[in-house]
């Protein structure tokens, strides 16, 4: 078959979610379909529109049975944006099928024994959950084709909200979004207007003009916020009048930053994020540990259930205060210092090194000294000279990025034999991978995943592997 060539398979059963939003089912012959808006349960005609290494990805044709987990998406811009992209699926369904993911990963990927599945620890929140999100200002908004189609006028200069997949140059304008509380939603909408009051231009990421370009917008569960505003030129004329605005009309902004980006791409972690008024960090706390967040900190994006994660960490780690711990990937030493007043002494390494000096800010704040990090690549940090220096560790934790651990770094862990490693992961398969390797010596106590991100695919797991004896 060509590449996009289009097919049509009959009678597929969706059995389970996939990644990026999509649904996975077999044809009646065994054929592995990837479906976009279908549901587990649906039974459907699929229209196959690509073929990626060896996997079908479609779209419904036509349903003879819909799924009973089915629902009525709450957001008015569902399958537009980027987002959200299980809101169809009830979330009881939503966390049965991450669970199977997990397990599936672990004997599919990993294939090794697991003592126990431990079942999956759902949100409280299935909305309105995340403490900071990002919206672009851009100079063309994204239009679905049967608008087009329609023939009638169609504006698509400016948008102010989330890209749409494949639409670099385009957002999709967001009128309400179900991600964080307001008023985030009023701040966004209210800089829309203004803009468009005051003929303020959005960037154009073709050409490299116009003024607006994003904006982060942060909040504590105080109820306090945070927003940076990220425009393309330092034009104090435009800009200063916009950010009293903000802070006249929206008292609870308790830290008002704004960042001049004059590259061509949207990371602001190389560019000075400049105070305007208020604070300079919001106070947030995970059990007792409190923590101050800026601009730039790495901070997990749902409170709530992040201490859920760490609690769990925790007690998978089963301290007794004697134990010398290495915390991989640390971050702003989020887990290293939720645990340090149950070990002896806990030292974290990760790459960023702005990450480590909020690690060291916060490790002062609360009075921890038995603390240590260091910024730079783990597998560069993590050697016998390191383990000689901090002495072989009693447990290790690990919670690296995406794509998991690098080899050499999984090669370390076998040569360090930790009696126990805790890996928490945000990406089930790549976490299999690596335990699979460390099966060699580890045996897989127990797993239990943790959902972080209602609505979307994105599932946290933490993995117990003890030395074998």
């Amino acid at each position: 078959m060509a590449r996009n060539r289009k097919k049509l398979f009959k009678n597929v059963t969706i059995s389970g979610i996939a990644d990026k939003g999509r649904a996975v089912g077999r044809t009646e012959e065994g054929i592995v379909l990837f479906v976009e808006g279908a549901v587990p349960g649906d039974v459907m005609d699929v229209l196959t529109y690509k073929k990626k290494k060896g996997i079908f990805i479609g779209v419904p044709d036509t349903y003879h049975k819909k799924s009973e987990d089915r629902q009525e998406p709450i957001c008015q811009h569902f399958g537009e944006c980027g987002g959200c992209k299980w809101q169809h699926l009830k979330y009881s369904g939503q966390l049965i099928h991450k669970d199977k993911v997990v397990q599936d990963a672990f004997r599919r990927i990993a294939k090794v024994e697991v003592g126990e599945f431990l079942p999956i620890l759902g949100a409280e929140k299935i909305y309105h959950y995340r403490n900071k999100i990002e919206y672009s200002f851009l100079s063309k908004k994204w239009i679905p084709q049967e608008i087009i189609d329609k023939g009638e006028e169609v504006d698509f200069k400016n948008g102010l909200g989330f890209h749409r997949a494949g639409a670099f140059d385009k957002v999709v304008d967001i009128e309400t979004c179900h991600l964080q509380n307001e008023p985030s939603n009023d701040i966004r909408n209210t800089l829309r207007q203004y803009t468009k009051d005051w003929n303020i231009s959005y960037y154009d990421v073709k050409t490299h003009e116009g003024f607006m370009r994003n904006i982060f917008l942060r909040n504590n569960r105080k109820g306090e916020w945070m927003v940076n505003l990220i425009v393309a030129k330092d034009q104090k004329d435009i800009l200063f009048p916009m950010l009293e605005m903000l802070l006249v009309k929206f008292p609870m902004i308790k830290s008002l930053w704004y960042t001049v980006n004059e590259k061509v791409n949207d990371s602001i972690f190389d560019l000075e994020v400049i105070h305007y008024g208020g604070n300079k960090f919001l106070d947030e706390s995970l059990g007792k540990v409190k923590f101050q967040i800026g601009p730039k900190s790495f901070f997990q994006t749902n409170t709530h259930q992040a201490e859920v994660l760490y609690a769990t960490t925790a007690e998978f780690a089963g301290l007794t205060g004697n134990e010398n711990v290495y915390d991989l990937y640390t971050g702003l030493g989020s887990i290293a210092l939720y645990i340090a007043d149950r070990c002896n002494h806990v030292v974290g390494i990760e790459e960023i090194e702005a990450a480590i000096e909020d690690a060291h800010k916060n490790k002062e704040l609360n009075g921890i000294s038995n603390a240590t990090f260091y910024a730079g690549d783990v597998k560069n940090i993590l050697t016998d000279d390191f383990a000689k220096k901090h002495g072989k560790p009693d447990l290790l934790i690990t919670d690296p990025p995406r794509a998991g651990m690098h080899k050499g770094v999984v090669e370390m862990l076998l040569k360090l034999e930790s009696p126990k490693i805790v890996y928490v992961s945000c990406n089930p398969a790549t976490q299999a991978r690596d335990v699979q390797i460390l099966s060699e010596k580890y045996t897989i106590t127990k797993v239990q995943p943790v959902d972080m991100f209602p609505q979307t695919h994105h599932i946290e797991n933490v993995a117990l592997l003890e030395l074998k004896k």
